[in-house]
């Protein structure tokens, strides 16, 4: 996967899976730039990878359309900003609500919109949204997140169906449980991992650098025909149904499952 010559930008890009797909594409020779939260430090986070930043909110559309008047016509553009808070349904608040459908829907709008215009004239690129296995699911205590996760399909397909006769390609990531600073305390809790990786084939959560392969190869010139399709990065997840793990010889070490022979 080689993005020598290429303009990446990664909203969301200076933390957790941002920054590993932000990584893994300057190392693969792309120009990357970081469009993040002053509070999230861009500048620095770029600096460390040979990248460039800018300060941009992708719910605030002026901020962000002056970040994408700053950079070079992107090839690249990377979705990825988002944000998760747990509350049941009857204690998810209206501020909760809308702020989770600001910046992981309309912002995904506005980053969509607002990139699609840029790389018209010269008729390519490629799109990669960051959606979730909880835009397929229910999971408990994350309404306001699986409403929003679950709307990026519709941006995903529509904007395939619209970008695809300019030769844009769009396509998204569906990470399960992944290891980040948003999931440390899950990660930390033993207890928890143990059933929660039982339902899991591969029977771990997954790295942030596990999910930024699969994005690179979606925005890669290997990916040159598909577009509007979903990638789910879950270690097998979705597919196990009934659950994987719970015969006589599996054990779980506190962090994966295994089987003995």
């Amino acid at each position: 996967m080689n993005f020598q010559g290429k303009t990446a930008v990664v909203t969301g890009g200076a933390n957790g899976i941002g920054l590993a797909i932000s990584k893994n594409i300057a190392a693969a020779g792309g120009s990357v730039w970081i469009f993040d939260l002053a509070s999230e430090n861009p500048r620095e986070a770029a600096s460390s990878i040979g990248a460039q930043a800018c300060i941009a909110d992708v719910t605030d559309r002026p901020s962000l359309q002056r970040a994408f008047v700053a950079a070079p016509v992107p090839d690249v553009v990377v979705v990825n900003a988002g944000v998760a808070r747990i509350a049941a349904l009857p204690e998810t608040t209206p501020d909760l609500w809308n702020r989770t459908l600001a910046v992981n829907l309309t912002g995904a709008f506005n980053t969509v919109q607002l990139a699609a215009a840029r790389m018209l004239p010269a008729r390519k690129g490629a799109i990669v949204l960051t959606a979730s296995t909880n835009s397929f699911d229910g999971e408990a205590d994350l309404i306001a997140y699986n409403a929003s996760k679950a709307g990026l399909l519709g941006i995903l397909h529509t904007a395939a169906n619209e970008l695809g006769p300019y030769g844009i390609r769009i396509n998204a990531v569906c990470p399960g449980l992944i290891r980040t600073r948003l999931t440390a305390a899950s990660f930390s809790n033993p207890s928890a991992l143990s059933d929660y990786f039982r339902q899991i084939a591969l029977g771990r959560g997954g790295e942030p650098d596990e999910v930024a392969q699969a994005v690179l190869f979606l925005a890669s010139d290997l990916a040159s025909y598909i577009t509007g399709t979903t990638l789910v990065v879950d270690g097998g997840q979705m597919a196990a149904k009934f659950g994987t793990w719970g015969q006589v010889s599996d054990s779980f070490d506190g962090q994966r499952w295994t089987r003995g022979a």
